[in-house]
């Protein structure tokens, strides 16, 4: 299969290569702003033939290879009018534009248009700041042209267009991201290096790499995600970047208002204002949103508080100091997971009154930037995290690995009182960090080359406790020790975790077209932990006792490099060949260790993860119409870390051994708006098809492995086969209409690969494939002057489906997703 999908992608490359054209001319010229002042970063675009050209910091521009003919050139910056001009090219030509600023408030369809008509594909540019993106597989979420229940955070309609990744679909109201890709676990994220406006918002980048907090896409610019080649610049991970990105202050007027108010299905109430400006060298952008509602399952309710606040001061044209300061709690009531019969019968059902989440985050981040030279950039960014999330709920029986937590109910005495206290787990993050960049570019035999240099440094002390709760059902987060002191699941530890990195990457254009750009990341890191655990002994009938308490300290100390490199030919201005291969790497997480979980155990031998990431891929335009980047990957794991089920019927995770995962990904972006309305750009039509094929491999498995199932030669866990994802975009004046339609094949969620658990045994629920599931969504906007409406149906034909299998909170079991449901905001600008 592997040489099949490598000589498919070869055909690819030559189909796409065809007949090379070389023109004799060359257009060339200078962006400027209202002032006169050089426009870096706009961008101008050849209509007829979709070249572009991104300028630099003196405004200048080139697009090459163009034939003789008539043209339009269009100019277009962020926050600044289109500019077109219409010329004429028999030999070489030098044109210039000065931008207008934006002093009004676009229709939806005609920015959407601008953009699209700009843009195309989206991908990063080869340098944005002082970051390096020239050969990598990035990919950008542009939130003004999403269409679809962004009230909810819906992250299947956000992350429509990237291609190849897997979403849980279980947060109540979108409060946490879940998604992942090539084989890593979606869970909260963790397989990528989640950054806002450029710094950390996980709990633990090394220790506990999950992310609570999401920004709310509201608030919103866009979305950037490079995959694992990204390690170089931003970390270890296998999984890459992803990178939101603030909305920027609004330039033109000292204050702009805009609130969103949504309604939806099971009682969602969402409401979010942001106040944005700029006052002469000060400018600003600050938010509140509000969210409150149900799932469709009982005891289920959850109600969210997020304010953020960024505030820039610009010394001048050279140099900036930003704050961002951002705050988020929330609460929510888990109604559990089920088991397949469960599902089967009613996947409303909810047997769990008295599990609850509650997440407290406060991220703060100080940036300073400043332009050294015409040619050199540094920055510099201090962050810190201060959060809190807490879990309290019934699992099952506590210490019993031999009962089912899902079925096994809260038992209760004559008078209704509840017999088994709940389980708590509590964790503080407290962290801070500093990442400096410098960014310059000089000149190698006649070529334009940049490069990259940078640091950053990691301190991380985090705790986790894990006890006995009340009895109650209320969201009481109160260890009851004193009153449940034989209680088997316990544990108080601290974590204390440095990081100090140092990375260069440096672009060498060889030729006008053809550049490679290799790069190393030094890595020093250290996890500590620190604390005691409960020791248990079970009896004849397996019931847990607690004996004493183990002491477990730990030092991980590691010093190493990893290495890449990106390829990129311009073979015209419209088709880019890519290539990069890094090295990846993964360290465990005590975090995960040390909580003892009823439903499943942990090897104590369990160790990092190493590997390496590839990619080869094709982009462009063919015409001014059809947008595509089809790649194929390649991602080598050793001693990748999943579950199986051991000899004694107990869910084990440790390493399991070395896998390697490959497959082709395709997006390919249509306008036929261009085609059939040519002359009248209030028309919109646009198809899209986002559609990737996984294959995957456990190659050899670890002695520590003793498995009562064969795993080597299974396929690795979380990939379903087919991941396919296909729309219909249109409209006309103010009115946008959007269909979606998503399919995933099944996947499995172990590495023994388990099909299905057989009623009411002990891993039914947990244990067993991801079914195949297919969801269609449906969403309108109308904009009319200042008001905007949005609505839609998510779900449109009630498919009964789920996509996850938790081991722990908010299940363990089946986490259904949402039936047939329906929203509607309603936005006001002023």
């Amino acid at each position: 299969m592997r040489s099949k999908v490598y000589r498919f992608i070869l055909c690819l490359f030559i189909f796409f290569s065809g007949k090379a054209i070389f023109s004799q001319h060359i257009l060339t010229g200078i962006v400027y702003d209202e002032t006169g002042t050089p426009l870096e970063n706009a961008e101008v675009y050849l209509k007829e033939t979709g070249n572009r050209s991104i300028t630099d910091k003196a405004g200048t521009f080139k697009l090459l290879n163009i034939e003789k003919g008539a043209y339009t050139v269009l100019a277009y910056g962020y926050s600044y009018k289109i500019q077109k001009k219409n010329v004429e090219i028999i030999s070489d030509v030098t044109i210039d534009f000065q931008l207008e600023l934006l002093g009004e408030q676009l229709s939806e369809v005609v920015l959407s248009q601008r953009r699209k008509e700009i843009f195309g594909l989206q991908q990063l540019k080869p340098v944005e700041g002082t970051a390096i993106y020239a050969g990598k597989k990035s990919e950008v979420v542009l939130l003004d042209n999403t269409l679809g229940n962004i009230a909810a955070n819906n992250a299947r309609q956000i992350y429509a267009q990237v291609v190849g990744l897997n979403i849980y679909e279980s947060s109540a109201g979108g409060l946490q991201l879940n998604i992942g890709g090539r084989g890593l676990d979606p869970n909260r994220t963790a397989n990528f290096n989640t950054r806002q406006n450029g710094y950390d918002i996980s709990a633990d980048v090394l220790g506990y790499p999950e992310s609570y907090y999401t920004p709310p896409p509201e608030a919103l610019e866009k979305i950037e995600i490079v995959r694992g080649a990204a390690s170089l610049q931003y970390g270890t991970q296998f999984g890459g970047l992803i990178n939101f990105k603030m909305k920027r202050p609004v330039l033109s007027k000292p204050l702009e208002i805009t609130t969103r108010q949504s309604l939806g299905s099971f009682g969602l109430f969402t409401s979010f204002t942001s106040l944005s400006g700029t006052l002469g060298k000060f400018s600003y952008y600050t938010y509140y949103h509000y969210k409150t509602g149900n799932t469709f399952r009982e005891n289920s309710k959850f109600n969210s508080h997020n304010v953020f606040g960024h505030l820039e001061y610009a010394f001048s044209d050279r140099t900036s100091l930003s704050l961002d300061i951002t705050y988020l709690d929330y609460l929510a009531q888990q109604p559990g997971g089920l088991t397949d019969t469960q599902f089967n019968n009613n996947p409303e059902f909810s047997n769990r009154t008295r599990n609850w989440f509650k997440v407290n985050w406060q991220l703060y981040s100080l940036q300073f930037k400043h332009q050294l030279t015409e040619k050199t950039d540094f920055s510099l960014n201090l962050f810190a995290l201060d959060a809190q999330r807490q879990a309290v709920g019934f699992r099952g029986v506590p210490g019993n690995l031999n009962s089912n937590p899902i079925f096994v109910d809260d038992e209760q005495d004559f008078e209704g009182n509840f017999v088994n206290p709940r389980d708590i787990i509590d964790n503080t993050f407290s962290n801070y960090g500093a990442e400096a960049r410098l960014l310059t570019r000089y000149m190698v035999f006649n070529k334009k080359a940049v490069f990259l240099i940078g640091s950053k440094y990691y301190k991380a002390d985090n705790t986790a406790r894990q006890g006995a709760g009340s009895l109650g059902t209320d969201a009481d987060f109160s260890f009851r020790t004193n009153e449940f002191p034989s209680y088997p699941n316990q544990s108080d530890f601290t974590f204390p975790n440095q990081n100090i990195a140092f990375f260069i990457e440096n672009i060498f254009n060889l030729t006008d077209n053809f550049s490679i750009t290799p790069g190393l990341r030094f890595e020093n890191i250290q996890t500590s932990s620190r604390g005691l655990f409960s020791e248990v002994i079970f009896d004849n009938a397996n019931n847990p006792e607690l004996i004493g308490f183990r002491r477990d300290d730990r030092d991980l100390d590691r010093t190493f490099l990893l290495a890449g490199v990106g390829l990129s030919y311009n073979a015209t201005d419209s088709r880019e060949y890519y290539a990069n291969v890094s090295q990846n790497y993964r360290s465990v997480t005590f975090n995960d260790i040390r909580i003892v979980n009823p439903s499943s155990i942990v090897n104590e031998l369990i160790s990092d993860e190493k590997g390496g990431t590839a990619d080869i891929g094709v982009r462009g335009k063919i015409g001014k119409n059809l947008s595509y980047d089809i790649n194929v990957f390649g991602l080598l794991y050793a001693d990748r870390i999943g579950e199986f089920t051991n000899n004694r019927a107990a869910r084990e995770r440790t390493n399991i051994g070395d896998a390697f995962i490959y497959g082709l990904e395709s997006f390919v972006d249509w306008n036929l708006a261009n085609l059939i309305f040519p002359e009248n750009p209030q028309y919109r039509l646009s198809v899209f098809l986002n559609a990737a094929i996984t294959q995957s491999e456990y190659t050899s498995v670890n002695n520590n492995v003793n498995s009562n199932q064969i795993v080597e030669g299974n396929k690795v866990e979380f990939i379903p086969r087919y991941n396919v994802k296909s729309g219909i975009n249109g409209g006309y004046g103010n009115f946008l209409a959007s269909i979606q339609f998503t399919y995933l094949s099944e996947q499995f969620t172990d590495a023994t690969n388990s099909k299905l658990s057989a009623p009411e045994t002990l891993e039914e629920g947990i244990k067993g494939i991801i079914p195949s599931y297919s969801v269609v969504d449906v969403s309108l906007s109308y904009t009319y002057r200042k008001w905007k409406l949005e609505t839609g149906i998510g779900n449109l034909f009630d498919s009964s489906y789920f996509t996850q299998r938790a081991t722990g909170y908010p299940g363990p079991g089946i986490l259904p997703s949402a039936p047939f449901n329906w929203f509607a905001t309603l936005q006001f600008t002023w």
